[in-house]
Formats: structure tokens, C-alpha cells, sequence
């Protein structure tokens, strides 16, 4: 089945008792049982909805996974992953990477005896360097966040396997149309599908792709204990808009093509991060396991100060200047002072985040009015 047709019917069985094409929204808390333990497949809502359940059949299908579990979050999804681990463990981290992951690693999960490593991921010799006895689990974005580097998930994926460690992409910036992890070797993919699949921005939730059945088990148990579920409602959301997710990154990806060679020939920007240059560093890898470029793209100012980048964002009107991406709606966001606040300056400025950096998620507007929007901004 090809993509866009496994978007719209991932998921989708009509409701048996009316025939509803959509499905319903189960909005209960619990479930009638007919007997002590005899019961329909439902006990308690934190455990399992028939409109989650869907969704997470959805999740499987569009990401060539046998299983998905979805959570209230995408850090919710993150958080789970770790808690495979226990204390002496150690992860592996790329660099460059979202900054809501960074604080939960180092602000949470350190206190309880797990160890971060963070390395540039786009060599995979520095993955392999830093594999110990204690390493449990790697954990890499690609494209990463803000700087849209590109990490060769093939290339880990063995050295994953050779040490028995099991390997979690961040697929968030790509989605699930551009680029399937499972299939390069990945053991989990995780979404903050607040992204592109909501594709929106009228929801919160995350999700977990994996192929494991004991892995499964494991993360459903941390589902279940834990508690960070979506509720019916934003279940239901993410159903629709995955239903659109192809028709949507094509959209994405033509207009980041425009902008990022419109901006890369705009006399007052300096560096434009986009992976589908041909002279960036990361081209040839995207190109091997990506279907596309997408939509994320960083720069900076050639004037590099931070005053101008901070003119800049405050001068957009269509690029509305907030937090998070992969809406219909383009934004314009401020790293340094927004999404990866929580990461120390002096770290940001070593992995070459500066406090100037501008990021953009292209939405599916007209490109000319974006162009025109941006023009204006940076004069």
C-alpha cells in the first residue's frame, strides 16, 4: 500500500454499531465488565480506549512498526524510553538536540544514576568511541533541532546491534513521510506528534514506534504505571490529522525548498541550515534515507548580533513567532531563548547553537507570501 493511501486508512475501521466512517470518540473514564475479570477488552481508560487504540494501530502502520503505544506527550514518549534504564546505565545523546530532552535527561534522570554522553552523532566512529559496558541505549535526532544535522542511522544501527544496545530515533522533524527509522535498524522511533502529525497545533501528545513484542510489553507496562496518556479527545485529533500527513509534507517540503535557496541568496543572511543543499554536510546521508528535505529550516544573520536576529523575529507577521513546529501555519522561533533555553549557553555556543540562530517551520501557506513576509522582516 503506498503512503498516502496507508495515511487516510491507517487506523480507520467503521464503528461497528453505527457505521461511523471516523472514529468515535470514547470519552469514559471505565469500562461495564460482565463478570469480575470477564470483560471486552477494556477495564480503566488509563490502560486502555478504543480511540487511543486506533490511534496507536494508526502509529504502527504509518511508521512500518507491528506496535506503537501513544502518550500525552512527546517528552511523556521520551520519558518512557528511559525508564528502561536503571541506575549506572548510560545513554548515548547527539549533541544537537531538542532542548525539552536535554533538561530531562540532565535535570531528572541524572539524580537517578543514569549517565548522558553527548557527541557529534554525524560521525558515527565518535558513537563508537564512546560505547562503554554501560551503555544501554542510543539516542539520536535526524535531522537534528535547531542545527538540521544529519546522523546516518544505518551507521549506528550496526554499531547499536554489535554492543546490544538499543537504538531510539527522534523522527520528529522528518516524519514518518520522509523517513522510517525501523526500517534502517532503529529498535524505537519516537514523535512529539504535536508536530507534524497533528499537523495543526491544537494538540499535545507523543509516540513510540517499535517492532519488539517484548520491547512492547515493557513500555506499555511504563504506560499503564506511570499514567501519561492523551485523553480521547486529542486521540482523536491526531487520527485526523494524520490523515493529511502526506498532501502536507509535500507542501512542507516545496516551500522549505523556496525559502531555504531564497534565503541562501538573500544579501543579508549569512549561514542557511538546510539539509537538502548539496554542500551540506549531511546531504548525501539524507538523500540515501530520507524521501525528502521537509520544512525545518535554521540561519543567521550576517549582521550576526543578537539585537538584529531579535528585529527580525519580531517583525514577522504571516511566520508567527512561537514555540514548537510542523503546523499549517508557518513559524519563527528563537532557540536561544525559547525551545533550548533550558541548555547552558556555554553548551549551546560549543555545539554551535548561537544566540543569533533563527529557526523556521515552513508551513503550507503560498511561498510568495512567506517570501514577502520574511523580506520585510529582514529588510
Amino acid at each position: 500500500m503506498k503512503p498516502a493511501t496507508k495515511y487516510i486508512h491507517a487506523g480507520a475501521n467503521p464503528d461497528p454499531s453505527t457505521g461511523a466512517i471516523m472514529t468515535p470518540i470514547y470519552q469514559t473514564s471505565t469500562y461495564v465488565q460482565e463478570a469480575p475479570a470477564v470483560n471486552k477488552g477494556y477495564e480503566y481508560a488509563r490502560s486502555q480506549n478504543p480511540t487511543r487504540k486506533a490511534l496507536e494501530d494508526a502509529y504502527a502502520v504509518i511508521e512500518n512498526a507491528q506496535f506503537a503505544l501513544a502518550f500525552s506527550s512527546g517528552v511523556a514518549a521520551t520519558d518512557a524510553v528511559i525508564k528502561l534504564l536503571a541506575p549506572g546505565d548510560e545513554v548515548i545523546c547527539g549533541n544537537d538536540l531538542y532542548g525539552g530532552s536535554y533538561r530531562l535527561f540532565t535535570k531528572v534522570f541524572e539524580r537517578f544514576g543514569i549517565r548522558f554522553i553527548y557527541v557529534d552523532t554525524t560521525h558515527a566512529e565518535n558513537v563508537q568511541h564512546a560505547v562503554t559496558a554501560q551503555t544501554k541505549l542510543i539516542w539520536i535526532e535526524t535531522p537534528t533541532n535547531p542545527l538540521m544535522n544529519i546522523t546516518d542511522i544505518v551507521a549506528v544501527a550496526a554499531i547499536a546491534k554489535a554492543g546490544n544496545i538499543l537504538l531510539a530515533v527522534d523522527n520528529t522533524f522528518a516524519s514518518p513521510a520522509l523517513q522510517n527509522p525501523l526500517d534502517l535498524g532503529a529498535d524505537i522511533v519516537m514523535h512529539s506528534a504535536t508536530k507534524y502529525l497533528g499537523g495543526h497545533s491544537d494538540v499535545i501528545q507523543g509516540a513510540l514506534m517499535m517492532n519488539d513484542a517484548g520491547l512492547r510489553e515493557k513500555l506499555y507496562f511504563i504506560q499503564k504505571s506511570c499514567g501519561a496518556v492523551p485523553g480521547p479527545m486529542d486521540c482523536f485529533l491526531v487520527l485526523r490529522g494524520i490523515k493529511t500527513l502526506g498532501i502536507r509534507m509535500k507542501a512542507h517540503c516545496e516551500n522549505g525548498r523556496i525559502i531555504a535557496n531564497w534565503l541562501r541568496n538573500h544579501p543579508k543572511v549569512g549561514k542557511v541550515y538546510w539539509p537538502g543543499f548539496e554542500d551540506h554536510a549531511g546531504y548525501a546521508v539524507a538523500k540515501k534515507q530520507m524521501r525528502d528535505f521537509g520544512g525545518m529550516i535554521s540561519f543567521e544573520l550576517k549582521d550576526n548580533s543578537v539585537e538584529e536576529a531579535k528585529r527580525v523575529l519580531s517583525s514577522t507577521h504571516l511566520f508567527s513567532l512561537a514555540e514548537s513546529l510542523g503546523g499549517v501555519e508557518s513559524l519563527i522561533n528563537h532557540p536561544a531563548t525559547m525551545t533550548h533555553a533550558s541548555i547552558p549557553r556555554e553548551e549551546r555556543i560549543k555545539n554551535g547553537l548561537s544566540d543569533s540562530l533563527i529557526r523556521l517551520s515552513v508551513g503550507i501557506e503560498d511561498a510568495e507570501d512567506l517570501i514577502q513576509d520574511l523580506e520585510k522582516a529582514i529588510g
